[in-house]
């Protein structure tokens, strides 16, 4: 059986959208969407043993979480974390650390959900789950949407007094022709265990990597409140047209 350790992890506050990580998104909390849609693929994967974590400086948060899934561990976030130039991946290490001190063993995969993305399926978290188990040669398994434009193609760059074609010797004519680029979503992030604890630099680009795709119209980042609202809008579409985002909705506990 193998062993998976899914995180949360929020900060108090937020410079660009103020306690974003504390909205209620389309009538239910924004931190509900992950820890439902986390329930939902463990529930489909019995096979798996799991344990979900919220790592936060927010007490306001924590209290959120505890009152409707009690079952997720609280890991207090030190101040040395709480900064907004601290990697996210400082923060998960950490979490991986304190949950393996208290439940006496080492995870193999780590997984984590970011808060401002509820528009993701059980499904979405079981493809990046199963890639990574399956594959052993990746370090990390990530979400990521199909780019609608491309440097090889359709995308030019500043040269400061004109203007050049993205990158490459060879523009092609049609994005068929052109290599495949992916838009990363920050979504889900499926961690092998040995890679995330062992790495100093907090870069996820020193690792070998392979995408996960997600319906490209399910995810924004949330980073202002126009984000959010058309994130909103967004959200009822899906619910109203496609169960797999319904049941994730449904399944919120409260």
């Amino acid at each position: 059986m193998k062993k998976l350790l899914i995180t949360v992890c929020g900060r108090a506050g937020s410079k660009g959208f103020k306690n974003k990580n504390l909205k209620t998104f389309c009538d239910k909390p924004l931190v509900y969407y992950s820890l439902a849609a986390a329930n939902l693929f463990l529930a489909a994967h019995p096979e798996v043993q799991a344990d979900i974590a919220l790592n936060t400086d927010s007490k306001e948060l924590a209290e959120l979480v505890a009152a409707k899934y009690p079952e997720v561990v609280f890991l207090p976030r030190c101040e040395a974390l709480g900064g907004d130039t601290v990697p996210k991946m400082e923060v998960i290490q950490d979490s991986l650390t304190r949950m393996e001190e208290m439940r006496g063993f080492a995870y193999d995969y780590v997984m984590d959900l970011d808060i401002t993305s509820p528009l993701r399926t059980a499904q979405d978290l079981a493809n990046a789950y199963e890639m990574k188990a399956a594959r052993d040669d990746l370090q990390l398994v990530y979400s990521a949407t199909e780019s609608r434009r491309n440097p090889c193609c359709n995308m030019v760059q500043d040269c400061g007094d004109h203007i050049e074609r993205g990158i490459g010797d060879v523009w092609f004519a049609t994005r068929q022709q052109a290599p495949s680029f992916f838009d990363v979503n920050a979504s889900i992030y499926v961690y092998e265990r040995d890679f995330l604890a062992g790495n100093a630099t907090h870069n996820i680009w020193e690792a070998r990597t392979y995408v996960t795709l997600m319906m490209d119209t399910g995810i924004l980042d949330i980073d202002s409140e126009e984000d959010f609202l058309l994130m909103e809008v967004i959200a009822r579409h899906l619910y109203s047209h496609y169960e797999e985002f319904g049941q994730v909705r449904e399944a919120i506990r409260g």
